[in-house]
């Protein structure tokens, strides 16, 4: 009896939560970005959002599957050269990027086509934070020197996503590199300075930067500013109060329609809480708490500090954007600029998303083969012990 007829969901193994979660996710993002682009190619039958987003899962499934299946020593000997890739690629937007609506985050590659360093950067970072906190073996605690190694680490690629300006992507990488600090054994007092440093900057920052502040001001009054500032937020609202329970119906949507800036990107969940109603953003929402709860698993089963640190920094990498960016859909946070892992139109972040939970997806079952192969001799023993 399997653990869905038993009634136990959370039981079934945490590769099988991981892929189930993801695969819907995929699917759904390929039908909502058909739904949120179709009607802006009219002369096609596949929106070109939706091929180039279609060779996005190619390449993303090609890293999820190369992640998965690498071996951890040979991880560790490409870990500081794909940090060192991500930090020179973010250098090298702010010298010859691509600006759009007055940031400058993308680079054109030749054959690839236009993609976004920031996420190579951030998934780098947590790969390299996680191997240094663990280099002193799973028996040594972490050191002042390792932490604040950590923290350079991390500040380098933070400072370069300012510079964009990336706000948004530059705190969730804040965010992630003092989790993972703080779960590897680091004191809260060795974490209260750099907190302090980061929150001061984030108020200046904001203070200085007026597109910072229209988005403060938008969400903190959005009525109040309903052409301005607060039309976004306001669209979005509307979108979740058109939607109901049960939705308009799949591609029966209005507020795509020129009505939500974005659509396809930051506010895809908006349509979906349209379309699909308050049942398919509870889907959405399941879908992340299930990728959670497998990730949050694997870390507890891994048997060394470096794969469990791995498989929790990995996670936090693709759920919390998600629920931020639900957050900010929903009007509990100001507007990031964060999309929506698996769902938003976006290559960069897809291909990244789909090598995180890749690398999860083959430490799961690293640990659940390791588990079997344990309780394997015990009876093999008894087998050889009674055919003698």
């Amino acid at each position: 009896m399997n653990s869905f007829q038993k009634g136990n969901f959370l039981s079934t193994s945490p590769s099988s939560l991981l892929l189930a979660s993801s695969l819907l996710l995929v699917g759904l993002g390929c039908v909502m970005i058909y739904s949120t682009t179709a009607h802006l190619s009219l002369n096609s039958s596949v929106p070109p959002h939706l091929s180039r987003h279609g060779l996005g899962i190619v390449f993303g499934l090609l890293a999820g599957l190369t992640l998965a299946y690498l071996p951890i020593r040979t991880l560790k000997v490409f870990i500081p050269l794909l940090f060192a890739v991500g930090i020179i690629a973010l250098g090298a937007v702010l010298l010859i990027g691509i600006k759009v609506n007055g940031a400058q985050r993308w680079l054109h590659l030749p054959g690839l086509g236009v993609v976004q360093p920031g996420e190579l950067a951030k998934l780098s970072t947590v790969l390299f934070v996680s191997y240094i906190t663990t280099r002193q073996g799973d028996n040594q605690g972490m050191t002042r020197r390792q932490a604040l190694l950590s923290l350079t680490v991390g500040a380098l690629p933070i400072g370069l996503l300012v510079l964009q300006p990336d706000f948004g992507n530059a705190v969730l990488l804040g965010i992630l590199v003092v989790t993972l600090l703080f779960s590897s054994g680091a004191p809260l007092r060795w974490l209260l300075l750099p907190g302090t440093i980061g929150a001061t900057f984030a108020v200046i920052f904001i203070s200085l930067n007026q597109y910072a502040l229209d988005r403060l001001t938008g969400f903190l009054d959005p009525w109040g500013q309903a052409r301005d500032q607060g039309f976004q937020l306001i669209q979005s609202f509307i979108a979740f109060a058109r939607g109901g329970t049960f939705g308009v119906g799949l591609g029966y949507g209005r507020q795509k329609l020129h009505y939500l800036p974005e659509a396809h990107t930051d506010f895809i969940l908006s349509v979906v809480a349209e379309e699909l109603g308050l049942l398919g953003v509870l889907a959405v929402l399941l879908a992340f708490s299930m990728i959670l709860i497998a990730g949050v698993k694997v870390a507890l089963n891994c048997r060394d500090r470096f794969t469990s640190l791995l498989a929790f920094g990995l996670t936090l990498l693709v759920v919390v954007p998600a629920l931020v960016n639900a957050a900010v859909v929903m009007g509990a946070l100001p507007t990031k600029g964060l999309s929506l892992p698996f769902l938003s139109y976006g290559r960069s972040s897809l291909i990244a998303s789909c090598g995180a939970i890749g690398l999860v997806w083959g430490l799961a079952r690293k640990t659940e083969k390791d588990s079997r192969y344990i309780s394997r001799p015990s009876t093999i023993q008894q087998q050889s012990w009674h055919s003698r």
